[in-house]
């Protein structure tokens, strides 16, 4: 029942934000995210917690504030997401101002086949439907199983609609799918500060440890395509922007492992620094670090 509830839920919103005014939808995100806040529950604890990582210098005081700022970037992604379908080609464009495109660019005229990878940083929806439109780009990536099934559904859908190819996480053909689409010279995008599999690459993140997913490094080396870290970052409304990086590239020296553990720390600093830019348009509610995460139960 639950699950039906949620579905519901998030089916209500895509019918009805995406028919609002943008006002009046900035406004409703802006109402909700500041009552979520004010609530203190664990997701603004978690949000808190994290920030205080990114900003250890910031006092009480300071972090409800950034906490707060979160949720409405948090919701302003959300109240986006929900009414992307409806932006026209031209809406899309004034609404992300990328820089250093030419790198993406240069990439794919190579050939080789590019890997965008991004943290938890603004609309990363909103990014990759700017690619799809005003580069022309189809793309493929991959996203969690969600349940209830049918709410994964519409987020495929959703996606698909602005021209991704969506892959899911579970279920191992992923990884084989992303290195046929990058030999064939195309591109493959990816959220890659979280790792969701358990098995990732320990990496220094703030002054602590925590994994990241082994994928991005991984196709790199064994497909040669560029692997590009991306940073967003939320203006005034309605303009996000952002700056695609200069390429990880594959050590020379070194086992597959070290060379994949090396890829994947240069990642993480980068998205380290935008983070540390845009703190508050990091949407990590949830527990990162490997100090903070709850212990497994031994199975007998």
């Amino acid at each position: 029942m639950k699950e039906q509830v949620t579905d519901a839920l998030y089916g209500l919103g895509w019918a009805t934000v995406k028919r609002l005014p943008e006002p009046a939808a900035e406004a409703l995100g802006r109402t909700v995210a500041d009552t979520v806040w004010r609530r203190r529950g664990k997701q603004i604890l978690r949000l808190e917690a994290n920030l205080a990582r990114v900003v250890p210098e910031a006092d009480a005081d300071r972090l409800a504030e950034l906490s707060r700022a979160g949720m409405r970037s948090y919701l302003r992604y959300w109240m986006e997401s929900f009414r992307l379908p409806a932006y026209s080609r031209d809406r899309i464009r004034d609404a992300f101002t990328p820089e250093d495109v030419h790198l993406l660019e240069e990439g794919l005229a190579s050939g080789r086949g590019v890997i965008l990878a991004l943290p938890h940083l603004g609309n990363w929806d909103l990014a990759g439907a700017w690619v799809t439109t005003q580069l022309g780009v189809p793309f493929a990536t991959v996203a969690e199983r969600l349940r209830p099934e049918t709410l994964y559904d519409r987020f495929v859908a959703y996606r698909e609609s602005l021209g991704m190819e969506v892959l899911p996480h579970s279920g191992g053909t992923a990884f084989g799918t992303l290195a046929r689409r990058l030999r064939a010279g195309g591109l493959v995008c990816l959220v890659a500060d979280r790792d969701l599999s358990a098995s990732g690459v320990e990496v220094d993140f703030f002054g602590d440890r925590t994994r990241m997913p082994a994928g991005p490094a991984m196709l790199a080396q064994q497909t040669g395509a560029q692997l590009l870290p991306v940073t967003l970052w939320y203006d005034e409304p309605p303009v996000m922007g952002g700056r695609v990086h200069p390429p990880v590239t594959v050590p020379e020296q070194g086992t597959r492992a070290e060379k994949t553990a090396a890829m994947t720390q240069a990642l993480a600093d980068v998205f380290a620094g935008g983070i540390r830019e845009h703190p508050q348009d990091w949407h990590m509610l949830q527990r990162l670090w490997l100090a903070d995460l709850e212990p497994r139960e031994e199975k007998p």
